[in-house]
């Protein structure tokens, strides 16, 4: 019996040792330390963060997060070409003349610009794409400028940043082929009147 009590003895005295000393409420709180796995855990991911914020590379695959980034942004720069705003009024007239590229131009209008427009160009919230009042020039090269800057104040968005080159320059053609189509209904002639 001795040799139990002589253990409970230990085993209180043991307690009693990782009991901290101040209390709340009575009660005594037990100092309890966190397992060393996860001591080791805590502490990787200290490292991990210090290798990760100062892109200390090459660690795994690649030169590190920040030439990767960077590496994929040339790629899909080099991929999506954004419109320089200049387009000769040559290859637009030539693409007018060309049914697959009036086509193709056709079917991104459909997409993009028949809420405003309609399909056949007469008109909606947009102007009228058929007659030759143009309110922001008629030029091929206008239509363009205007297609690729868009017009905000008016609700209509920046089409340049949002389609590739071709698909711009198609559109273009698109509207361009519409002139003198005379669709059923049309907004009335809105604009300075231009000779094609």
């Amino acid at each position: 019996m001795s040799t139990q009590d002589d253990k409970g003895n230990k085993d209180f005295a043991a307690t009693n040792e990782r009991l901290i000393e101040h209390s709340y409420d009575g009660i005594q709180e037990y100092d309890n330390p966190m397992p060393r796995w996860w001591l080791l855990t805590f502490a990787g991911t200290i490292i991990f963060s210090v290798i990760y914020v100062f892109n200390v590379g090459p660690i795994g695959n690649g030169k590190g997060r920040v030439a990767d980034y960077d590496d994929d942004m040339r790629k899909f720069a080099a991929a999506h070409p954004a419109p320089t705003g200049t387009v000769s009024a040559d290859k637009l007239l030539a693409m007018v003349k060309d049914k697959e590229e009036v086509h193709e131009g056709g079917e991104e209008f459909k997409k993009y610009c028949a809420s405003c427009h309609r399909m056949d160009g007469g008109g909606l919230i947009g102007p009228n794409l058929t007659d030759n009042a143009w309110i922001h020039g008629g030029q091929i090269t206008d239509i363009y400028t205007t297609v690729m800057n868009g017009v905000l104040e008016k609700g209509m968005p920046a089409w340049g940043t949002m389609l590739k080159p071709e698909q711009l320059e198609q559109v273009v053609a698109y509207v361009a082929s519409l002139q003198g189509s005379n669709p059923a209904n049309p907004k009335p002639p809105q604009g300075t009147p231009v000779t094609p």
